[in-house]
């Protein structure tokens, strides 16, 4: 059980993240990375990612800034302020406020600026609130000594501004919003009840409210930049494990130090290929900023090398292998009309058996080219057809396969459009029962394969790969995001991937239940 001070302070750190979500997911996407932040002049050239935030996407995150920015004030944790002051005649003045608390706020305004190789600039204009406690005070000498206690309300009007600079710690991005300070506008006191004397009022609002000022400051700042870097962890390692599935990841270390633009920020990333002792290098990048542009919120950039070796890593964990029973087999050819209908009937026969089983793999990992016409695959696949697990194979062949293909996002379904195909069968041996000459089998049997692999198999993989890798994607709380008018852009040698989005607010929520 939370005693009371713990729900307190959980409360009011769960409000003040809420607080800084605009500040922090400003820089989500510049992602966690592991060493000294040290690069060589060669260092650019082996960026295989780029992310770009843009000045749209720092507007509608501002959004929720004048709603959130309430709780960080109403919330924020106040100490007791003690003091002492000689006055004359009346000796020395101790003073305490207890109970801290602040109430009725209400905000006029808030901007986001994106300032030329600097920071990130916010400003809270006009945060007008009441703050009130208890006042403990005493005055006297050693012989005469008066104590009073009597509630006090403060009337405070004030601006915030927090500039969030991208710095570069560990080889990690983190939020830095130590710059931050409070203007105030007004700060009067008001004291209640009978025992409120004029000179009593006039005597502690000069110093209380200095004191109280610097206080306020001082915790709602530091809270702020606490959070702030609280969330950023919280974002970045959400952000990795994105980029993970199983035993393949991605190596995001920096390859230069964040760009920040009057219009964007824009962090240059490895990527590349974590896999076990597999080691991938790559360092010819041809990223250049005028490859992207500022119109949309968020542009992700990639290397064909990164693609590539991804590749390399899902055939070398064994995952391009397709396993078919003879009815999905059956299902799968059930509207050919025409091919070779003996052939096809034979097919049919060995894969009637309840045993039957028709696998699929790749023998040699994808190579992946990226075309402004799609991205091309070009691969190396065998095909086995046995009716039994333990009889030798009644139909195997390997295949060579070029498909161009071209992806698209819409729906919270990723989609893959076949653009064109090439396919060249070899090494066909067969037990199939064909009448058809000797000297001809080999040839209505090739004609037959290669048909049916353009015509059926191709497909039969895209369809199957469309709802796995949305899957493996939504599991990672892709399907959560408010994407909008996504776009998957192809060009030679890399792809661009470009959308607007929604305020996030799922992040937040799952980030307040794990973290508070």
């Amino acid at each position: 059980m939370i005693n009371t001070p713990q729900r307190a302070r959980a409360v009011r750190s769960q409000q003040l993240a809420v607080s800084m979500w605009p500040v922090v997911f400003i820089s989500a996407c510049f992602l966690r990375i592991s060493s000294a932040c040290e690069f060589n002049p060669s260092s650019p050239l082996e960026t295989g990612i780029v992310c770009r935030l843009t000045k749209p996407a720092a507007l509608v995150l501002n959004e929720q800034t004048a709603q959130v920015i309430q709780a960080a004030f109403r919330h924020a944790s106040i100490p007791d302020i003690n003091g002492e002051r000689g006055v004359r005649f009346l000796g020395k003045v101790t003073y305490g406020l207890t109970n801290i608390q602040i109430s009725n706020l209400s905000i006029e305004s808030s901007e986001v600026e994106l300032r030329e190789d600097d920071a990130i600039n916010i400003v809270i204009k006009n945060v007008s609130s009441s703050i009130k406690g208890i006042l403990n005070y005493g005055y006297g000498s050693w012989f005469v000594h008066v104590g009073q206690s009597i509630e006090f309300e403060i009337d405070s009007s004030t601006d915030l501004v927090i500039n969030n600079k991208l710095a570069c710690t560990n080889r990690r991005v983190a939020a830095d919003t130590s710059d931050c300070y409070l203007t105030f506008h007004k700060l009067q006191l008001h004291l209640h009840g009978n025992k409120d004397p004029g000179w009593l009022r006039q005597l502690f609002t000069d110093f209380i409210s200095f004191t109280l000022k610097l206080v306020l400051k001082s915790q709602i700042c530091k809270e702020i930049n606490d959070v702030a870097n609280l969330l950023a962890d919280f974002i970045q390692q959400r952000a990795g494990d994105f980029l993970t599935s199983g035993d393949i990841g991605v190596n995001i270390d920096l390859t230069s130090f964040p760009v920040t633009k009057a219009n964007y920020l824009e962090t240059h990333h490895k990527g590349l290929l974590v896999y076990k002792n597999t080691t991938v290098h790559f360092n010819n990048s041809v990223f250049s900023p005028s490859l992207l542009t500022e119109d949309r919120m968020l542009y992700f950039w990639f290397s064909e090398d990164v693609l590539n070796s991804l590749a390399l890593a899902a055939f070398l964990d064994q995952r391009f292998v397709l396993l078919l029973t003879g009815h999905e087999l059956k299902e799968i050819l059930k509207d050919d009309t025409e091919s070779n209908q003996e052939i096809l009937q034979e097919i049919f026969h060995k894969a009637s058996s309840n045993s039957s089983l028709t696998k699929v793999w790749s023998l040699t990992p994808p190579e992946i080219r990226i075309t402004p016409k799609g991205t091309l695959v070009t691969s190396s696949v065998a095909v086995q057809l046995s009716t039994s697990l333990d009889e030798k194979p009644k139909l195997y062949f390997e295949t060579d396969v070029i498909t161009t293909i071209q992806a698209s996002y819409a729906d919270k379904k990723l989609r893959l459009h076949l653009v064109d195909d090439v396919v060249h069968i070899k090494n066909v041996i067969s037990s199939l029962h064909i009448s058809t000459e000797e000297h001809q089998k080999e040839a209505a049997l090739n004609q037959f394969l290669n048909k049916t692999v353009s015509k059926f198999g191709i497909p039969t993989v895209i369809e199957r790969l469309e709802p796995a890798l949305t899957s493996l994607m939504n599991s990672k709380g892709l399907y959560l995001f408010e994407i909008i008018n996504p776009e998957i852009i192809p060009y030679e040698g890399y792809l661009i991937v470009q959308m607007d989005f929604g305020f996030p607010h799922h992040l937040l929520v799952d980030f307040l239940k794990k973290s508070m």
